[in-house]
């Protein structure tokens, strides 16, 4: 989708949104394991300590409302459509929460949480990337490899932190700084990592997975090769998982702002800076 709303005609949809949206519904309604999500929360309150301002307009975009709410009790929470519910500069901060990973166009959503904030206002995305589930991918491709000799999309490609970080000034964003937090969990098996994905919201929802049962066989095959290459450090009768949460931060451009020096403005060159160092007793 584009920055306004649908995908172009020349590229297909990364996600199935219906499908999203009904797992994440039947996430909650079974009782969402947000523990990542309470991880993702503890973060971004550690970050917003650390930042001079008390903000007065929140808005925070996320595709589970009732934790967000919980969490930010002032904020307005809206939903992560691709035509976001945000009034242009109306709030002095901006959280996507949990859900930049299913964008098809996660320039766009940036640019729209972008366009809803004042002069230099804050906007903090946190989300799936880097090396997430890396370990579930690789089993997943060997033992369908080997079983049917094709691929089939299962786990949604992440996003690496350089190329997440670099959509910050796609959107014109200025003092964009972007960091990941690393999780591993620790899980039976490979049945109770798709359990846990699921109640998590997070099972697979790409437009172009495979509508018919995967073949047992194919799992047993990479329970197998997930357990044999990934065990658990602490137990090796378990598998370990990945789970990377990304954060990206940026501020509406404000003339107020810290401005880099311009190429070739400094007063001294780094060589006399470093001997002046070197030179001090």
């Amino acid at each position: 989708m584009s920055s306004s709303s649908q995908s172009s005609p020349d590229r297909p949809s990364l996600t199935d949104l219906e499908a999203l949206q009904r797992q994440r519904r039947r996430a909650v309604s079974r009782g969402h394991a947000d523990v990542l999500h309470r991880i993702a929360a503890a973060e971004m309150k550690d970050r917003l300590s650390e930042v001079n301002r008390d903000f007065h307009a929140p808005a925070i975009v996320t595709g589970f409302p009732g934790f967000w709410s919980a969490e930010f009790p002032q904020a307005k929470v809206v939903s992560d459509d691709p035509v976001l519910d945000l009034s242009p500069a109306s709030h002095d901060l901006v959280i996507h929460a949990m859900a930049l990973h299913w964008a098809d166009d996660p320039v766009g959503q940036i640019v729209q949480s972008a366009r809803a904030l004042r002069e230099d206002g804050l906007f903090i995305a946190v989300c799936f990337g880097g090396q997430t589930l890396h370990e579930a991918r690789a089993a997943m491709a060997q033992a369908e490899a080997e079983v049917t000799g094709g691929l089939s999309p299962r786990i949604l490609p992440m996003g690496e932190i350089r190329d997440m970080g670099a959509l910050l000034a796609r959107a014109g964003l200025a003092l964009p700084v972007a960091d990941l937090v690393s999780q591993r969990a620790s899980y039976r098996d490979l049945l109770h990592l798709a359990q846990d994905l699921r109640a998590m919201g997070e099972g697979n929802a790409m437009a172009a997975r495979l509508r018919r049962p995967t073949r047992r066989e194919i799992f047993a095959r990479a329970g197998a090769v997930y357990a044999q290459a990934h065990p658990d450090r602490d137990d090796p009768s378990r598998i370990q998982a990945s789970f990377d949460l990304v954060f990206l931060t940026g501020w509406a451009p404000s003339e107020t702002q810290q401005k880099p020096l311009r190429p070739g403005s400094a007063q001294k060159s780094l060589a006399d800076a470093l001997n002046e160092i070197r030179n001090k007793p």
